[in-house]
């Protein structure tokens, strides 16, 4: 039984490593502050927890057990409020900040009572786009004997 949860605290530590690492790298790819809010809270997070379910059934029984849990209840409480006050300081440093193309929708617009939207929020239909026609690859017509094998 030892050996089977081990490997299971290994692949929850393996699984929540990807997760940050795929966090981490998606911070420095995505190009602008709310995208790159997203990939911080939400893989960050979901990684941190399986990181430390991994080292809690490594521990089982140990005494650093209760602070692995409240580490993990901490960063499930604090990381949505985190990520909502950086979005909205974000939101009201729109030059530097925010792209307002990437927008689909700018309700905050009406919830701080400014009246006036960052972007037109209307997402023009996307263009039809000829497709081009496949190239016909002619093949070889090979005579044929009564047997079916061909000539070569």
């Amino acid at each position: 039984m030892s050996t089977f949860l081990d490997v299971i605290s290994g692949i929850a530590l393996l699984g929540g490593a990807l997760l940050a690492l795929t966090a981490s790298i998606a911070l420095v790819r995505f190009p602008d502050t709310m995208s790159r809010m997203h990939a911080g809270a939400k893989p960050q997070v979901l990684g941190l927890l399986l990181v430390l379910a991994g080292a809690t059934i490594r521990l089982r029984g140990n005494v650093d057990v209760g602070m692995l849990v409240l580490a993990g209840m901490f960063q499930l409480i604090t990381a949505s409020v985190v990520a909502h006050r950086l979005s909205r300081a974000a939101y009201r440093e729109r030059d530097r900040c925010v792209r307002a193309d990437l927008l689909v929708a700018d309700e905050l617009a009406e919830d701080e009572g400014t009246g006036e939207a960052m972007c037109e929020c209307e997402v023009p239909p996307p263009v039809a786009q000829p497709r081009p026609e496949p190239a016909v690859r002619e093949e070889p017509v090979h005579a044929q004997s009564p047997n079916g094998a061909g000539r070569g």
